[in-house]
């Protein structure tokens, strides 16, 4: 019965978008957007908050950085609350957190209550970088699952552009209300998303953790496409959670080593060999997400463009406005190639475009820094090479940090091995962000881009030896990659499978 099934799920029916599923992966990803939005949008505000509090380049940085580090910490309570009480709800209790985050920054008639504001809404970013790609794996159907697992960082990238647009519009009001408007509008999609994400249906995944088997098929038959795509999913996801495939119970009790939940951190910190290599890929790709430059470029930006020559404020924050187009662009583009051109493959060239563009920029922001007079070349260039960079990271490892951080850990340790790669991705953000400036005053603006380049050239020699394919594999089937002896032995087993297929 179970081969029968597999034949169905192979059919034409397994390669068409369900729209269902795409709908809930939509309104679960409007998380990002408000995340994406605060962090593009502080990019500009910084200008107009040091002038109208009077701040200094320490304080900035502390201001850029706090939202990460407060999300480091809302990952690692994002994993555990996720697990108890549900994905759903707990994307509800982030609305609300950023809601209360970004109406106390609109005020913010101080520094203090700027950065309680900011804290406050860090908590909300942890879980929402965990929660929208968690979710959106857990519905979608293997066929599309890349597609659907990238809208998070497709929505963080619109953030981003609607954070710099919103930089331009509102920079034209009074110094004091400006940056106000900027920060406290990021409050309306917080109650929007409250209203939607409760008509949503919950991960069918943790349905069946929970026991509750029988809402668990409801839902699989509403994100699948045929009855028998549902059951074949239903039946995978029984299997990883330890419930005889043959018991049609409704509600069964699961095994307490399959649940997740307190034997989860054990397992994790004391994992097998597979585990381990899991965990080593999720931490890697996170790390090097950010290790690599991307947050110093979307949030200062504006100051990079002032070092190569772009004085203007107004200018400025147009130039801003194109890097924001350009990543969510290129991410749009990457959405659709993801479950194509595979989740390896993009990687690879990502970070290989990254190292070129990021030592172009380092050589040209050299040359106008040193240079007494203004080249117009090295601004081009610094221009050009800035957009160049983002394009690159966008197409890739933006996108796929997110996706594949997501579907490689076993159902049991996805929402809290997930975590631990977010609270990683905010920590290395935010020593980025911290840091940023004063890197550049210690060994210049060109050198801290020359060494985020060397540091590309290692993260792609990472991903070249311990990042598996997992294009087109069920998540349940996801985990056997990293019970191989190598990488090569899972590439000649990719590249049969598709050859037959």
């Amino acid at each position: 019965m179970l081969d029968t099934m597999e034949s169905a799920m192979k059919g034409d029916h397994q390669h068409k978008m369900n729209k269902y599923a795409c709908g809930c992966a939509i309104v679960a990803s409007m998380i990002s957007i408000i995340f994406g939005y605060d962090t593009g949008v502080m990019s500009g505000a910084m200008i107009f908050i040091k002038e109208d509090l009077k701040i200094n380049d320490t304080q900035v940085e502390v201001l850029a950085g706090i939202l990460n580090l407060c999300a480091f910490v809302g990952s690692l309570l994002a994993g555990r609350t996720s697990d108890w009480i549900g994905r759903r709800y707990t994307i509800v209790v982030a609305s609300f957190i950023f809601l209360v985050g970004a109406v106390l920054m609109g005020y913010a008639p101080t520094y203090a209550i700027l950065m309680t504001g900011r804290c406050i809404a860090g908590i909300g970013v942890g879980f929402a970088l965990l929660l929208a790609p968690v979710y959106s794996a857990e519905i979608s159907s293997p066929s599309y699952r890349g597609l659907l697992m990238s809208l998070p960082e497709l929505c963080i990238s619109l953030g981003i552009l609607l954070g710099y647009i919103s930089n331009y519009f509102f920079s034209h009001l009074s110094l004091k209300l400006g940056w106000r408007m900027m920060l406290g509008v990021a409050g309306i999609p917080s109650l929007a998303l409250m209203a939607g994400i409760l008509k949503m249906p919950e991960s069918p995944r943790w349905l069946v953790m929970q026991g509750r088997v029988g809402e668990a098929k409801k839902v699989l038959l509403l994100v699948s496409n045929t009855k028998e795509e549902a059951e074949y999913r239903l039946q995978d996801i029984k299997m990883a959670a330890g419930i005889d495939a043959s018991c049609t119970d409704d509600v069964v009790k699961i095994p307490d080593d399959k649940k997740g939940g307190k034997g989860v951190w054990k397992e994790i910190l004391k994992p097998s060999p597979p585990v381990r290599w899991i965990l080593l890929a999720c931490i890697g790709i996170h790390f090097f997400e950010h290790a690599t430059g991307i947050e110093a470029v979307v949030l200062y930006s504006p100051r990079i463009f002032k070092k190569a020559g772009v004085v203007d404020k107004h200018k400025l924050l147009l130039a801003t406005i194109g890097v924001g187009l350009t990543k969510t662009t290129c991410i749009l583009v990457a959405t659709f190639m993801l479950d194509r051109a595979g989740r390896r493959r993009l990687l690879l060239t990502s970070v290989g475009g990254m190292i070129v563009a990021l030592a172009t920029l380092g050589f040209s922001l050299t040359i106008a820094e040193h240079s007494k007079e203004q080249i117009l070349w090295a601004l081009c260039l610094s221009i050009v090479a800035t957009y160049t960079f983002v394009a690159f990271f966008s197409i890739g490892l933006g996108p796929i940090t997110w996706v594949y951080s997501s579907e490689i850990f076993p159902l049991r340790l996805r929402a809290q091995g997930a975590s631990l790669g977010v609270a990683v991705n905010r920590l290395t953000n935010a020593g980025i962000s911290m840091s940023f400036l004063s890197l550049s005053n210690a060994i210049t603006i060109g050198g801290s881009f020359f060494l985020f380049s060397a540091v590309a050239i290692v993260a792609w020699c990472f991903f070249f030896f311990l990042c598996p394919e997992t294009k087109g594999k069920s998540l349940e089937d996801i985990e056997d990659l990293f019970t191989r002896k190598s990488s090569a032995d899972i590439e000649l087993k990719t590249k049969a499978e598709l050859s037959s297929s």
